[in-house]
């Protein structure tokens, strides 16, 4: 998928609009493993609901490009020009995802097993044993035992099973991309890493490419191979994983990482960001992020930065020559 100028809106009435997503770009290869990653409110979980149009209402996409390869085509296809039916019956075939908190994605009175073909069903007419039998093999996939999991109701089963439940049905279409919205919240450190190991079983196994939304950095250095850095509804800092680890170009990938704390080592080095994310019903003029930043100047406070190309990633900042100086780092060549 090649995402282009995405921009998603929210109509607030009297209050006016707020821009959530706002001219976003970025690409996702066949079989990448990809982090975007920001805090609450910065626009992750509306730019997953936006790639597959199910941006809820007050909110729309108002303008941009999402761009599907097929496989063999020549010529991509936007899904923003499909009719809602077109694009219903691309969901979960070639596009699935995993929501935030398995407790409020399943339908509390209905069994596993019921939930999983009328999943199906509403994508794609197949018999109900076709269903199951591919809902068993799902099931196995993530370690949970068919013959328990499909007659159980949610309540019956664990944070971690119901959650590995959620991956299981993302898969019954066999999708190209599966997008995963913090996948790992609320669940305790053991489950967390036994499901992001489940993950990648998965991904290698089936070659997905998947897009994981995550403010947890430990999660990221675990599992994507490229990260996108969001701030208030827009990329800041693209990169290669293990690059932006040893040398984030943006300051507030910086400050994110300076604000990781470890169980090992001196932490009186750790900091958090001051301030807070901007209002986005009136975000700050120039660069988002210059009333937290510590190198911001009158430029930075008029002037939005470009997103540009710089060794091998791309960054959205006017002094990010200066934060490689301050770290001590030699400055690549654009």
């Amino acid at each position: 998928m090649q995402v282009r100028d995405l921009q998603v809106t929210f109509d607030l009435g009297r209050h006016g609009r707020l821009v959530a997503v706002d001219n976003v770009s970025f690409d996702l290869g066949r079989g990448e493993f990809v982090a975007l990653v920001g805090e609450s409110g910065s626009g992750k979980s509306t730019t997953a609901l936006a790639l597959i149009r199910l941006v809820p209402p007050p909110g729309f996409i108002s303008s941009g490009r999402l761009l599907w390869w097929e496989d063999g085509g020549r010529e991509p296809v936007d899904l923003l020009q499909l009719s809602p039916a077109q694009m219903r019956a691309r969901r979960w075939r070639d596009i699935a995802i995993i929501f935030q908190g398995a407790q409020n994605a399943l339908n509390p009175v209905m069994r596993i097993a019921e939930q999983m073909i009328e999943t199906a069903r509403a994508h794609h007419p197949m018999p109900r044993s076709e269903i199951l039998e591919r809902a068993a093999q799902c099931l196995r996939m993530v370690r949970l035992e068919p013959s328990r999991v499909l007659r159980a109701y949610p309540h019956e089963l664990s944070g971690g099973m119901r959650q590995r439940v959620l991956i299981a049905m993302s898969l019954l279409m066999t999708p190209h991309l599966l997008i995963l919205d913090e996948p790992t919240t609320a669940l305790d450190v053991i489950t967390q890493a036994h499901i992001l190991e489940i993950l990648g079983e998965i991904q290698e196994k089936l070659g997905l490419t998947m897009l994981l939304l995550t403010h947890d950095l430990a999660v990221v250095a675990k599992t994507a191979r490229r990260v996108l850095i969001m701030y208030a509804g827009r990329i800041v800092e693209e990169a290669p994983t293990e690059a932006l680890f040893e040398t984030p170009y943006h300051p507030y990938a910086r400050g994110l990482l300076q604000a990781v704390p470890t169980l090992r080592g001196d932490l009186t080095g750790k900091r958090p960001i001051p301030g807070v994310p901007p209002d986005l019903r009136r975000p700050p003029p120039g660069c988002r992020f210059h009333p937290r930043c510590p190198y911001a100047d009158e430029v930075c406070r008029q002037l939005e930065p470009a997103l540009e190309e710089v060794g091998g990633r791309r960054v959205a900042c006017h002094h990010w020559q200066r934060v490689l100086v301050e770290a001590s780092i030699q400055e690549p060549h654009p």
